[in-house]
Formats: C-alpha cells, sequence, structure tokens
C-alpha cells in the first residue's frame, strides 16, 4: 500500500534535516509523525520515526545526565508511578499531599523543572512516586525513555475545571509523539514501535468543580477505557480511596511467606503480579525454592485456613504461604 505522504510531511522532513538540537530534531520527527496518513502502508514508517525520537532523546538524556547526577530515577518500593500533566494542574501538590515530600510549587506554569520523588505509604507496603515536568516540556521528552516507558502506572493529572477531557486528549497525544499508548485490555494490536503503560485519570481540584460536571464529562468519556478519581490535593478529599485505586490498578499483590514454625512477618510481604500462583512466589523468595518446592500451606485463597496446596494454586492478596522444600 503506497504512503501518499502529504507536502507538510516532506515540510517537516526538511526541517529535520535542516535541524541542529535535539529539540528541533525531535519537534520535526514529531510533525512529521502527526501528519502522516496512519493506515498499513505507513506503519513501518512510523516505527521508524518514533525509534528516531527514541534515539535522539536517548541522546540527549546521557548529555543531559553529565550534570545531573541524579538524572535516573530507580525504583523502590513496591511499585513505581509517574504523575503525568499539563503546567498548573496540580502535581506537585497531590506529590506532596501523598508523600509529605515538599517540591516547590506555585500558581504559575512549569515550575517542575526536573522530576520529585517521594514514597506513599498504603497499609503494609511503599509505592514509589514521581511528578514529572508538565508533558508539554521539552524536559519531559529526554526523560520519557527512563520514566514514563518504564514506570508502572502512569496517572494522568487533569484541571477538572480547565476542560479536563480535552486536557486527557493532549495528554495521550503528546505521549503518542513519545511511542507511549494506553495498555488497554481488548484493545487491538498497537502500532508498532509503540510501548504500551498502564494508566488512569486523577481529576484534581474538586473542590473548585462544585457542580461536579467536569468530573461527569471524564467519567463518561474515560471511566470505562481508562478509569477515573476526582480528589482535591488542597483539601485533601478523597486521598485515602485514590490509595486504593492506585493500588488496583497496579495489578499487584502482597503475600507473606513464611518458614515451617516460624512467625509470619505481615510488615515485609513479597510483591507479586495478580494471578501469581505457589511457584512465582516460591521464585521471588529465592530462585531455587521453584524447583526444590514439594508443596505450601495457605492462609487466605484456600478452602479453609492452613490448606495444604501445590505449585500452581494462584494467590490473593494478603494471603500468608508456608513453602515446604
Amino acid at each position: 500500500m503506497p504512503a501518499n505522504l502529504t507536502p507538510q510531511y516532506f515540510e517537516a522532513e526538511k526541517r529535520f534535516k535542516n535541524a541542529v538540537t535535539p529539540e528541533e530534531k525531535i519537534q520535526a520527527l514529531e510533525a512529521m509523525l502527526a501528519v502522516m496518513p496512519k493506515h498499513k502502508g505507513t506503519d513501518h514508517l512510523q516505527a521508524d520515526l518514533r525509534r528516531k525520537i527514541a534515539r535522539i532523546s536517548e541522546e540527549a538524556e546521557k548529555k543531559f545526565a553529565t550534570s545531573r547526577k541524579n538524572f535516573s530515577i530507580r525504583k523502590e518500593g513496591a511499585s513505581q508511578i509517574a504523575l503525568v500533566g499539563l503546567p498548573n494542574t496540580g502535581k506537585s501538590l497531590l506529590l506532596s499531599t501523598l508523600t509529605n515530600v515538599i517540591p516547590e510549587i506555585a500558581d504559575y506554569p512549569f515550575t517542575t523543572k526536573t522530576p520529585n520523588v517521594g514514597m506513599m505509604p498504603f497499609e503494609n507496603i511503599q509505592i514509589q512516586i514521581i511528578d514529572m515536568p508538565a508533558i508539554n516540556m521539552y524536559e519531559s521528552r529526554i526523560w520519557a525513555n527512563t520514566i514514563l516507558r518504564n514506570a508502572d502506572l502512569l496517572a494522568l493529572v487533569v484541571d477538572l475545571t480547565e476542560n479536563p477531557c480535552r486536557q486527557v486528549e493532549t495528554i495521550l497525544q503528546e505521549l503518542d509523539k513519545m511511542g507511549i499508548v494506553p495498555d488497554l485490555a481488548g484493545a487491538a494490536e498497537q502500532a508498532p514501535g509503540t510501548r504500551p503503560r498502564k494508566m488512569f485519570v486523577i481529576g484534581n481540584l474538586s473542590d473548585i468543580d462544585l457542580d461536579g460536571e467536569g468530573y461527569r464529562a471524564l467519567s463518561e468519556k474515560y471511566g470505562q477505557s481508562l478509569g477515573v478519581i476526582e480528589v482535591s490535593a488542597d483539601e485533601k478529599h478523597n486521598l485515602e480511596e485514590l490509595k486504593r485505586q492506585i493500588f488496583a490498578h497496579l495489578g499487584i499483590i502482597r503475600v507473606h511467606t513464611k518458614s515451617p514454625g516460624a512467625r509470619v512477618d505481615l510488615s515485609d510481604p513479597v510483591i507479586l503480579k495478580k494471578d501469581s500462583t505457589i511457584k512465582d512466589a516460591a521464585e521471588a523468595v529465592h530462585k531455587d525454592f521453584a524447583y526444590k518446592l514439594r508443596y505450601a500451606v495457605v492462609w487466605g485463597s484456600g478452602k479453609f485456613d492452613g490448606q495444604r496446596v501445590g505449585p500452581e494454586h494462584v494467590l490473593k492478596d494478603n494471603d500468608i504461604v508456608e513453602l515446604h522444600i
């Protein structure tokens, strides 16, 4: 199938060839991607442009990292979540209220120039939260490969009082330029070169969205596909429910393992993917356990507490497992 590229595409391609800085090159490539017809005949070209954007971003990131020692953010805690949004949607205040970190907060755009990191307590685990620079800043592009593309969950933070649906559309468009797309259950096969990520929407400033119009619009459009929650970071409204929904969207479970005859420590669970088995839990404790495992005793998801089960038994959140090798 012919590509049928437009004059606008070739104009952007010319800008790319004449570009000098990484930012100019990325902007030209993103323009080429935006105006390109989307059909099977351009699948490979789309993938090639996304690879070029990722490569140039990575090269720029390496140069940028030489002057920023803490540029890369190592995952800590049970999972890593990135707060993604446009300027002045309250991401930094949300990070502060969830984690007690005190980032720079102001009423003017683009306050966050570098990622801010905090740990959010949820019951017996800690979840890492990263407040990213505004998604339409150049800095977000060069951080995308190391943070946005690898985070376990992207929380799209929008202002409920300022056409929140359009904000979500803009965020998704910016992420798509980086090759990052929602990981939707039952969705058609993703385009080549894309990186599916779990996402959900946080509608902030519910204390100002008094009639709930912004929240209703978000829920109608994105409630089924992404999931939506309304909060007020300023008034600390609905934050406990937000924590529960974050945990649910992560698709993980907590499993407490113990040796035969020993007491269980409920403060340090093993973190596993949802629908993991006894064998998965054994491998998480020690890779040799999975080979030596004879059976396990489980409290929680068994038909009765203390039930003897085999390696393929599917675990549930907060199960207690005693491994016998």
